[in-house]
């Protein structure tokens, strides 16, 4: 069995939602661990646990940022932490997989089924084994408890339900 752990340094977890229908609004959790262990070299009965702290969450404004942490969305003081645990793996080509798990966001746990493309293993110049994953998923953030909502004058929508996923992942394979 080899274990692999993120190398949060050479990754990145983000996220996209519109903002009144017109524009995404891009943001980041910049404290984030997690790991997969997998027996088989292809990947194809790999265990993922991830977390990610949502007091690190970041999208570039702090008023914004502040918004995101209160009771209004992820309640950041009564669930400080995401996280996903992965239930199945389903090896779809050489490059792709899909990766399904459950994903709790404050109170919530429900399935989440992501698109992992595999970028490739290399030796690094310390000698160690590293592995690129990119991850791409949706989630309706409603599902999840983050209802906040409100209306333009027109009656347009200020933020939309559905979360874009994205995650560059570099992992390390342990010792």
């Amino acid at each position: 069995m080899a274990t692999y752990k993120i190398d949060a340094a050479h990754s990145e977890v983000t996220f996209k939602v519109k903002h009144l229908m017109i524009s995404n609004v891009t943001g980041q959790f910049k404290e984030f661990e997690g790991s997969m262990e997998a027996e088989k070299e292809d990947f194809s009965d790999a265990k993922v646990n991830f977390e990610a702290q949502v007091n690190s969450i970041t999208t570039g404004n702090e008023q914004r940022d502040g918004h995101l942490k209160s009771d209004d969305f992820f309640a950041a003081d009564k669930y400080p932490k995401l996280t996903f645990q992965s239930t199945s793996i389903k090896k779809l080509s050489e490059e792709k997989y899909q990766l399904t798990g459950n994903l709790s966001i404050r109170e919530v746990t429900k399935p989440v089924t992501l698109e992992v493309t595999y970028g490739g293993q290399i030796v690094d110049p310390w000698g160690q084994t590293k592995l690129g994953f990119e991850v791409e998923g949706k989630i309706n953030r409603k599902d999840f408890n983050l209802t906040w909502s409100a209306t333009t004058e027109t009656g347009g929508i200020v933020v939309s339900d559905e979360v874009k996923l994205h995650m560059n992942i570099e992992l390390a394979k342990q010792a």
